[in-house]
């Protein structure tokens, strides 16, 4: 089980991934600042741009939690969600009669 979040333009430090009590929470925030001057420095102009976002994620019990990982590669963040051995669906076995 797995979960992708297109997110283009962004390197894998941009993002916060915490999980707490099964929800899965991903965050970013990302702070640009540019300043030009002209006019011999009495012109001045700066600018502030500033984009997050925050999203949260209620996990099902059946997911293990400490094998949580996460990839970034071409603006995709890939977030595998490995289930627990418990959840996983038992083989077919044949059972002896004695």
């Amino acid at each position: 089980m797995g979960l992708e979040l297109a997110a283009p333009g962004k390197t894998k430090e941009d993002f916060i991934i915490e999980i707490d009590h099964n929800v899965l929470t991903i965050s970013s925030e990302t702070k640009n600042e540019t300043e030009q001057t002209e006019n011999n420095g009495r012109y001045t102009r700066r600018e502030f741009s500033y984009t997050s976002f925050r999203r949260a994620f209620t996990l099902p019990e059946t997911v293990n939690t400490d094998a949580i990982n996460a990839v970034y590669e071409n603006g995709v963040l890939l977030i595998t969600l490995p289930k627990k051995e418990e959840a996983l669906p038992k083989p077919k076995r044949l059972i002896d009669i004695i």
